[in-house]
Order: structure tokens, then C-alpha cells, then sequence
């Protein structure tokens, strides 16, 4: 009884059957109701080609059995439409069924000659179109006659055009490093360096490659790079060292467009900085050769090896001649890098400047007992009653330079903040505005500013002691370089004792507790010497540092 209802009430709400219309009477009639899937699905090709076809000429002739031609739609009214992205070959219809509802073919030979061509997809994501953080290049416009150069520069066997772009940037004798590595260089041999932040290491390697390039010609020297920061900061060392030569240098690096980066590689370059990653990305489509690499500079491999980049540094080096020459710079030798340059070097000379875990002498420590509930206000009260140029002060998460910075700009500092999770053009802008005076603060997280080389940094504030009593020494050494002074202050709260005294350690130091007159201090085992060892014997025990949050 029920499905003698159901067909029953089927009948009454299925739609009356239309006439063929005259125009069609030449057609075959259309399949029986129990070919309904044929003709349904056939039927698509008809209304998506007949039916746009009346209007403004669409899609495809469709003639109602699904065999659309996939030309362009013939409707009488219409004009053909320009906005529809033409597929070879419009399919005409989808059937599948038997009988006349047998969906029409693609065409091979669809031409789209009424649809115009396929527009480009955008990429909304990437900026094509990014510039160089640069707005003007640094060689001259018109090339200018360098004078004979008698410097003790000169005497390390550099052409007259370096020592004269050098002397221009300020500098007057060699570093330790620069005096020891230049000549190496110079001679073809392979060299393993180390040498503390702040000692010229960058020039130690620029100069003796630029001299020895000579001309412009093919892509012979490659630096690689950890960060894009790094890069930025090579790149632009090598632009300002040959500024009297008519050598080409340029730079490739991730989170921006490929256009100006293409547009550079493809007009030629003796010189090239990059990251990793985004040069594997153009050497996958063959955008650039390192077949003419005469000169291989790998810098920062310790810093390579701890973002997990050595994979991806081996590929490179693999592609590069065996005839090349490679210098290798790292802080430390663990057994993955070793195995690394036993692989890529072959019997290299070693320049090694001063102990690795020291500082500069020229910056002065000073460590600021707290407790953590006024961390801030000291902060504040330190930038009040310090005369300081300019200052970078260091987090230890991304969620905490964004907390710093904000305070600060709320009590009128000018902010820049550098930190992983900023966009590559954020980082840029913090960069370049803390180099040109726009920001006198930088908030920054240790991967982050690691290696940067910024002139003019009169203090550093440890905002949050660094866990790695490395990580202090890299931090620091942000000031007090080229022989200028510099002072470094660190915010000390009860259970960062342990790892304040492993600094101490580390460095061979004991920096002093400092306090402030007149700021109303809460009082804290950290102003009795005594308790300070009670303090630290007990944060020697392991404690969970979860609540400090996300590192980095």
C-alpha cells in the first residue's frame, strides 16, 4: 500500500512534460523516463551551451542531447562573453546514461576563439614586486679615479680600489682576524676561522674575494648565510667594500617575491649572499648556476647545524666544483660540523682570534638585582637615567618582545621589534629603522638578532637573563664593536640566579650587582649576599621553565 502511494504522489508533483520546440523538430526525441540519468546529465551540456548562448553567447553550443561542441555560444541576442577562462575544449556535457543523453566529447581542436585568453592567476600571498630594503645603490653612479692607496692594507696585498672604499667606510688598521685571514685567502688555500662577534670577521672574508674576483665576469663567489638578516648584512658589506669595482653582488633569501631576485640573477652576477632554502628553490628552476664557483664561503655553520640547514648545505656544496675554494666559519666544532668540514675542506689553514667564550673589553657588565613584578619599572627608570644613543634590548620569547615593546611605546619610546614571527618585511622595517635613528629601541629575541652587525648600539639590556650563558655572549656583543665602548645590563630576578652565575662562569667573569637610588626596590634574598648563595644552591635544583613560555 505505501509504495502504491508514493507512486501515486509522484505522479502528481512531476512537472508536465514540455513540447519540442519547432526549431528542434529534426532532433531525436529524448530518451524514456528510465534513461532520466542520461538525459539529466547530458541535458547539462545543452543548458550550459544553448541556454548562455541566447543571453550573451556563452560556453558552447549545447543542442539538448549533451553534445555540446565546445564553440563558442551563437546566441541570437548576445555578445560573446570575455570573462569566462576558456579550457581547451569545453566539454559539452556530463552525461553518462544511455541512450541520446551520452555526454558530448572534449574537443581537441576548441580554439576559444570568442572567449579571449586566460588571464595570469594572482598570487596574493607573495609581493611580487618586493624592492630591496635599499632605496639607492651604494657604488657610484659614474665610476671615479681611485688614487694610489699606501695603507696597511696595501701591505696585506689588497688593491688600491679596496683600500680606498675601505678607508672611505672609516677603517684604518686590520683586525687581528682581518691581518691573519686576508693573506690565507689571497694564497687559494682553504681556512676553518672562529673569532668573537665584533672583530670584523665579515671583512676578513670580503675583502681578499673581492680582490681576487678582479672584474666582472660569471657567478664565482657564493656565501651562505643562516638568516636573512645575515645575508642582508654580508650583502651589503660586499656592496660597500667593492664600491670601486664594477663587480655585481646581490642577494637571495625567503619570504618575499622571486621578481627581484629573478631580475638580478638573470642580469648577471659575479657575487651571490643567500639562505639556503631559497637558493635550493632557484637552483631547482634553473634560475642560477654555481657550475663557475670558485669561492665558497659557508659562515655560521654552528648557527647552520642548530636550524637544522646542514642537509640542505651539503646539497649546495655538492653542486659546486670540486676546484673551488672554501672558508668555513663557526664558533664551535661539535662532531656533525667536523665531519662537515673534513668533507668540504681540504687542508685547511686555521685562524682562530681570541677565546671563544670571551667578550669584548670594551664593554663594561653590570648585573641589576629585582624581583619579577617590577622588572619593568626598572627597565623604565634605566632608559630615564641612561644617556645612551641607541638600545636593544633582549626577550626571551616572540610573546614577550611584543609585551616590551608595547609598554614602552605607551611611555613614548620609538620601538622596532625583531622577532621571528614578524613578517620578513616587518623585520626589515625594524632593521633598517633602528639603523637610521626611526627607532632608538630594538626588542628583539636571540635567533632573531643573532650575528647582526649594527653600528652605533651604545647599551644592551638583558630584559630576560639568556638560559645559554652563550647566548649572553652573543647578545652583548651587539655593542663595544670596532673598538667602541659599550655597556651591557642585565635584569637579575631570584630564579635567574643560576643561570646568572653560569654566565659568570662561562665568561671567566664576576660582574657586578648594581642598584638604582631611589627606586622603591621590594626586598629580595638577592640584596644579601648570603641568601644569594642559599638561592643559588637551591636553583641548582631542576625546575620546570614551561611558565616562561615559547622560546623564540
Amino acid at each position: 500500500m505505501f509504495k502504491k502511494f508514493l507512486a501515486k504522489l509522484r505522479e502528481k508533483i512531476s512537472p508536465a512534460k514540455k513540447p519540442a520546440p519547432a526549431a528542434a523538430a529534426s532532433t531525436p526525441a529524448r530518451p524514456a523516463a528510465r534513461e532520466h540519468d542520461g538525459r539529466r546529465q547530458g541535458g547539462d551540456g545543452a543548458r550550459r551551451g544553448e541556454g548562455q548562448g541566447q543571453g550573451r553567447g556563452g560556453y558552447g553550443r549545447g543542442n539538448g542531447e549533451g553534445r555540446g561542441e565546445g564553440r563558442s555560444g551563437r546566441g541570437s541576442g548576445g555578445e560573446p562573453r570575455r570573462d569566462f577562462q576558456p579550457r581547451s575544449g569545453e566539454r559539452g556535457g556530463r552525461g553518462g546514461g544511455r541512450g541520446e543523453g551520452g555526454g558530448g566529447g572534449r574537443r581537441d581542436d576548441f580554439r576559444g576563439d570568442s572567449r579571449g585568453p586566460r588571464e595570469p592567476r594572482e598570487r596574493p600571498v607573495i609581493d611580487q614586486n618586493y624592492d630591496h630594503p635599499r632605496a639607492a645603490p651604494i657604488k657610484p653612479a659614474v665610476p671615479i679615479d681611485v688614487p694610489k692607496m699606501d695603507t696597511a692594507f696595501t701591505k696585506l696585498g689588497l688593491s688600491d680600489a679596496l683600500a680606498f672604499g675601505v678607508q672611505e667606510m672609516g677603517y684604518v688598521e686590520p683586525t687581528p682576524i682581518q691581518a691573519q685571514a686576508i693573506p690565507v685567502v689571497l694564497s687559494g688555500r682553504d681556512l676553518i676561522g672562529s673569532a668573537q662577534t665584533g672583530t670584523g670577521k665579515t671583512a676578513a672574508f670580503a675583502l681578499p674575494i673581492i680582490q681576487k674576483l678582479g672584474t666582472h665576469g660569471k657567478l664565482r663567489c657564493l656565501i651562505l648565510e643562516p638568516t636573512r638578516e645575515l645575508a642582508l648584512q654580508v650583502e651589503e658589506a660586499f656592496q660597500k667594500f667593492s664600491k670601486f669595482t664594477d663587480l655585481r653582488v646581490t642577494i637571495v633569501y625567503g619570504g618575499v617575491g622571486y621578481g627581484k631576485q629573478l631580475e638580478d640573477l638573470r642580469g648577471g652576477i659575479d657575487i651571490l649572499a643567500a639562505t639556503p632554502g631559497r637558493l635550493l628553490d632557484h637552483m631547482e628552476q634553473g634560475n642560477v648556476s654555481l657550475a663557475n664557483v670558485d669561492i665558497l664561503v659557508l659562515d655560521e655553520v654552528d648557527r647552520m647545524l642548530d636550524m637544522g640547514f646542514l642537509p640542505d648545505v651539503k646539497r649546495i656544496v655538492q653542486k659546486t666544483p670540486n676546484t673551488r675554494q672554501t672558508l668555513f666559519f663557526t664558533a664551535t666544532v661539535p662532531p656533525e660540523i667536523a665531519s662537515l668540514a673534513s668533507w668540504a675542506l681540504k687542508d685547511p689553514a686555521r685562524v682562530e682570534i681570541g677565546r671563544q667564550r670571551s667578550v669584548a673589553e670594551t664593554i663594561a657588565h653590570a648585573f641589576y638585582p629585582v624581583v619579577a613584578s617590577q622588572k619593568f619599572d626598572l627597565l623604565q627608570l634605566l632608559l630615564e637615567q641612561t644617556d645612551f644613543k641607541s638600545v636593544i634590548i633582549f626577550a626571551r620569547t616572540r610573546m614577550g618582545s611584543d609585551r616590551i615593546a608595547d609598554r614602552l611605546q605607551r611611555k613614548g619610546h620609538t620601538v622596532g621589534v625583531l622577532h621571528s614571527d614578524r613578517s620578513q618585511r616587518e623585520r626589515i622595517e625594524a632593521l633598517e629603522g633602528f639603523k637610521s635613528g626611526k627607532f632608538e629601541v630594538l626588542v628583539a629575541t636571540d635567533i632573531a638578532a643573532r650575528g647582526l652587525d649594527i653600528a652605533g648600539v651604545s647599551h644592551v639590556i638583558n630584559y630576560d637573563v639568556p638560559e645559554n650563558a652563550e647566548d649572553y655572549v652573543h647578545r652583548i656583543g651587539r655593542t663595544g664593536r670596532a673598538q667602541n665602548t659599550g655597556d651591557a645590563f642585565t635584569l637579575v630576578t631570584e630564579e635567574d640566579v643560576r643561570d646568572a652565575r653560569s654566565i659568570e662562569r662561562f665568561t671567566g667573569m664576576t660582574i657586578e650587582r648594581k642598584k638604582i637610588e631611589g627606586f622603591p626596590y621590594i626586598y629580595s634574598a638577592l640584596f644579601d649576599e648570603k641568601a644569594q648563595a642559599e638561592v643559588a644552591a637551591a636553583a641548582a635544583k631542576p625546575v620546570s621553565r614551561l611558565h616562561r613560555g615559547v622560546r623564540r
